[in-house]
């Protein structure tokens, strides 16, 4: 039976226009790390790069392993030193990210190793050097789901900083994460769905 992570675990579920606070669990992720902004040249190859291995993974895990699933969105960690580059500035320039994609816990090193010489020796990538496997342990954290543009978010962001979390006795800690469940290359700006994550000590 293909597992669809979207649906059984709970930290990819969230409301618009709704506030909620919830304990991620402690998953993997294919990983490549980055900066500047979503548009840039950096970012695409990332994503060009993270797919093909997400996917051989997957088909090697339903081959090898027997274990089906849905390959799940793309996710990104982002950050920056004025993290007023996310709000009230905007600017992109200052922002760096870690761009990535969940893999089960049976993804093991060796497999992951596996498929990156495999898609090498088809076409490599053009990250595919900077892609690794990693552990995020996010812990409680405060989320949300924005439909519409990216550019639209900084208001959604703002108040989550300033009044959500301050205001239910919350401390934020760690970096801004975001799912992606649409493809941005093929969706309308204003139907974009996208988790905003924020971790936060209580």
């Amino acid at each position: 039976m293909k597992v669809d992570f979207k649906k059984s675990i709970a930290s990819y579920k969230a409301k618009s226009g709704q506030f909620s606070v919830i304990e991620v669990p402690t998953m993997n992720f294919i990983a490549i790390n980055g900066d500047k902004g979503p548009a840039s040249k950096e970012f695409t190859a990332a994503i060009e790069t993270l797919y093909p291995v997400a996917y051989h993974l997957k088909f090697m895990s339903k081959r090898s392993l027997e274990k089906d699933y849905v390959v799940p969105p793309l996710e990104a960690i982002w950050w920056a030193r004025d993290m007023d580059a996310f709000t009230t500035k905007f600017d992109q320039s200052q922002w760096e990210w870690t761009a990535m994609i969940m893999v089960p816990d049976w993804i093991t090193d060796a497999m992951v190793q596996s498929s990156l010489s495999d898609v090498t020796a088809k076409k490599a990538p053009p990250s595919i050097d900077k892609l690794r496997l990693t552990q995020i342990d996010e812990g409680i954290c405060v989320q949300t789901m924005h439909i519409g543009s990216y550019s639209d978010e900084g208001p959604v962001l703002k108040e989550m900083h300033e009044k959500f979390i301050p205001n239910n006795g919350l401390q934020m800690r760690g970096k801004h994460h975001e799912i992606y469940f649409n493809d941005f290359r093929k969706v309308a700006p204003e139907k974009l769905r996208t988790m905003l994550r924020q971790p936060v000590t209580t």
